[in-house]
């Protein structure tokens, strides 16, 4: 029987391979630190369905990359530095969160957007879409985290393939895994910002202000919990053990207030503020031409 929750070396060939893949679609669909923040806010920022998927893949290919190298290194004796513990995870969220930080200002054009005010400057025609490239510079750093689905791959799965020359496919298996979900994800994102019920170009100023904000703040978020991390690590390991078998459900610690600050508590309610002030803005134009006419 297939076990993702908790595999051990000595599995045969084909179970390392389908084990992989397996937690790679655990990966995606789970709430994690390391790709939906990032996912949401390229696939919202693309307000299209098509463009949300392209942003989901390439993401996740960058993510299949780094993580297929990492398990061949692992094969060859260097897994003791791949679960140097959570320490190594506070110091990639930092460099995650000032990746973030520079994705926003590039799509904002290096203007402040407020967290809180559904307008001032984000009524200009600053905004500029993300470039076709961001999401794999995000999606190759984002894959150096640390967690549950790393230390299986690095230390289970990568060792128990028969040769060095192959130890990078539990990697890279894990990794298209997660782009399986990553890309419906993707798309389903990109789906919801380019069905609005807005004009094309009100749409367009939700999505990337969305976007921007959900990178630049949630930057800010992932950097503070890096910092934390690194200052008081007893306490940022600190869990509440949910009681659920699944690798990202099983505890609610630091990871997860991440996701659910960045992505919920910045990006959703930016994405329901934005849509209200420019369906609010449309119906005062058409009331004002009603009255012209």
């Amino acid at each position: 029987m297939l076990n993702i929750w908790d595999p051990h070396v000595g599995l045969g060939l084909l179970a390392v391979l389908v084990t992989a893949y397996f937690l790679g679609i655990v990966h995606g669909i789970t709430p994690d630190e390391h790709t939906w923040p990032i996912t949401f806010s390229y696939a919202i920022g693309s307000y299209s369905t098509r463009r949300g998927l392209v942003a989901g893949v390439v993401f996740s290919l960058a993510f299949t990359l780094q993580r297929a190298i990492a398990s061949e290194l692992a094969y060859v004796a260097l897994d003791r530095w791949f679960t140097g513990g959570p320490m190594v995870n506070y110091v990639v969220y930092l460099v995650v969160g000032a990746v973030m930080v520079w994705a926003a200002v590039v799509i904002g054009r290096g203007r402040h957007f407020h967290l809180f005010s559904p307008k001032h400057r984000e009524t200009e025609p600053v905004l500029r879409d993300p470039r076709p490239w961001m999401p794999a510079v995000h999606g190759f750093i984002a894959g150096w985290g640390f967690g549950a689905f790393a230390i299986i791959i690095y230390t289970v799965l990568a060792p128990s393939m028969p040769s060095a020359a192959w130890a990078w496919v539990p990697g890279a298996l894990f990794g298209f895994g997660t782009m399986t979900m990553q890309a419906l994800a993707g798309g389903a994102f990109g789906l919801i910002s380019s069905r609005l019920g807005l004009t094309p170009d009100a749409i367009r100023r939700v999505a990337l202000v969305t976007a921007a904000r959900t990178m630049g703040w949630g930057g800010v978020v992932f950097i503070a919990g890096g910092a934390f991390g690194l200052l008081f690590p007893s306490v940022a390991g600190l869990s509440v053990n949910t009681g659920i078998q699944v690798h990202n459900l099983h505890q609610v610690g630091i990871s997860m207030v991440l996701v659910m600050a960045t992505v919920l508590g910045i990006g959703v309610t930016t994405l329901i503020q934005q849509t209200r002030y420019w369906s609010r803005q449309s119906r005062s134009g058409r009331l004002e031409m009603s009255h012209q006419t």
